[in-house]
């Protein structure tokens, strides 16, 4: 318990130090209009206010990422506290606020636009298929996972096919209505049954005395699955995530000044991070040890889990609410996992958005391989979901490492996580089945080998960059607003 608890703390403390260093690293510029005001165009860009934009970033990002994943990485056990701590605050905040910020200085840009600018042209399209692809994979795991949850709650009278059905009809209207039409009008009660569902566990869990195991670098995964690199994947939302870049694009367009980037972007992958230790907390100790969760997972998979300790710690109506809560969290993120890729193929082609029938022709076909996707088997789907989602999280703290040497700041705040989690997501993809599947010291030995040499080139062109006055923001004054 105390560790738990402690964590928990330790979360907090970060997002009001560390997060204020991140934050005067960077510096902001609370005169500086933002894309909010000056790309006005009532349909992607609107100005809210930060409660608003705290609460659709939370649900943006915390799709069941940070409940599946942690869920499943509590089979490593404590180890998994340390790194939902120290990846929220080093690394999973530091991303989201680095890379929030910078679209923020470049009129709301995408990874892949802002991957284009630091790292290079032919970045650019790499980095927008992977973007695209990403997004396909979450909205994909996003539906099936709470049509999943609706499914069993419902006893199944309703079909999987006619929920999953619904989910794609609300998607629809989100991903081509204007952002505050649903998404901005909602979204805050979303966030509050969200943060009751969730508050509602952690508190049951340190009342009821639950036997929440203390720190211990021991790895009990009942498999005994390496804990490098496996558990940094499995658990990345509540600790580091890709797809958070390629959410904060969307309300950096809609955030009214720069100060209120802390809480909106750091701020909420903190908030992320207590959601992933509470789940974390509650798997390890609700099912009789790390072999139970095991078997509980073999045959309910993680959406089983969250039935299960929902109604344990709440009964059967608190359970359900905190079941509701948790199908908000993937639904909240599908619907802007599809806004996002519909955004970003948009920027790619410089199609306006202005017009609905622009942005239906470039969503419907979005929606259909979507649909295609959703007959693959989900657990096929969340491997490589885990390395595309780490693999994209590696870019945008590589992007955000060149911005701040090019501005000759702190570059080591984004680069230090950047370099770990290359060699994370290397080893993965050379060990695993659906990459190369070689030995794991091949995999240690490849893997250092690529970030050495990523680190090297990186090196190499920051400074090529930095000699070259490579422009890092926008001129606001030569801004168009969207057509």
């Amino acid at each position: 318990m105390f560790t738990f608890l402690g964590g928990i703390a330790l979360l907090i403390i970060g997002y009001f130090t560390y997060g204020k260093f991140v934050e005067k690293v960077f510096g902001v510029n609370e005169e500086r209009s933002t894309p909010a005001y000056t790309n006005k165009d009532d349909v992607d860009y609107v100005p809210m206010s930060t409660v608003k934009n705290s609460m659709i970033q939370l649900l943006n990002i915390a799709g069941v990422g940070p409940i599946f994943g942690p869920i499943m990485g509590a089979l490593y056990g404590p180890v998994a506290f340390i790194w939902i701590v120290l990846g929220a605050i080093f690394a999973g905040a530091v991303h989201d606020y680095l890379t929030g910020m910078i679209s923020i200085r470049n009129r709301g840009a995408h990874l892949p636009e802002l991957a284009g600018k630091f790292l290079g042209k032919f970045m650019k399209h790499v980095v927008n298929a992977f973007a695209i692809l990403l997004l396909l994979l979450v909205g994909t795991v996003f539906v099936t996972a709470p049509a999943g949850l609706l499914h069993n709650l419902m006893g199944g009278w309703a079909s999987m096919g006619v929920i999953v059905g619904v989910i794609f009809v609300y998607y629809i209207l989100a991903t081509l209505l204007p952002v505050d039409k649903i998404i901005g009008r909602f979204y805050p009660i979303f966030g509050a049954l969200l943060l009751i569902s969730a508050v509602g566990v952690g508190a049951m869990l340190v009342i009821k005395g639950a036997p929440i195991p203390e720190l211990s670098l021991k790895n009990f995964h009942p498999d005994n699955a390496p804990i490098f690199p496996l558990l940094f994947l499995t658990i990345s939302c509540g600790a580091l995530s890709g797809f958070h870049a390629t959410q904060t694009p969307i309300i950096s367009r809609t955030t009214q000044n720069e100060k209120q980037g802390r809480k909106i972007f750091y701020g909420m992958m903190i908030a992320e991070g207590i959601i992933a230790m509470i789940w974390a907390a509650a798997a390890m100790s609700l099912f009789d040890g790390y072999n139970g969760l095991n078997d509980m997972l073999a045959n309910g998979g993680p959406a089983g889990i969250v039935s299960e300790a929902s109604t344990l710690m709440l009964g059967a109506i608190g359970g359900t609410l905190a079941v509701l809560g948790v199908i908000v969290l993937p639904i909240t993120s599908g619907d802007t996992a599809f806004r996002s890729a519909r955004m970003i193929i948009a920027d790619y082609f410089n199609f306006s958005q202005k017009k609905f029938t622009s942005r239906l022709w470039i969503a419907l076909p979005l929606f259909a391989i979507s649909f295609a996707l959703t007959k693959v088997d989900f657990t096929i789907l969340w491997r490589y979901f885990s390395w595309a989602n780490q693999s994209t999280a590696v870019i945008a703290l590589w992007v955000a490492s060149m911005y701040l040497f090019i501005a000759k700041k702190n570059f080591w705040i984004a680069m230090i996580p950047g370099a770990f989690m290359t060699m994370a997501t290397t080893t993965y993809i050379i060990n695993a089945p659906i990459g190369f599947g070689q030995s794991m010291t091949v995999a240690y030995i490849g893997a250092a080998i690529v970030t050495a040499a990523i680190i090297a080139i990186f090196f190499k062109a920051a400074i090529k960059a930095r000699a070259n006055n490579v422009p890092l923001d926008e001129d606001i004054s030569n801004w168009n607003k969207v057509a």
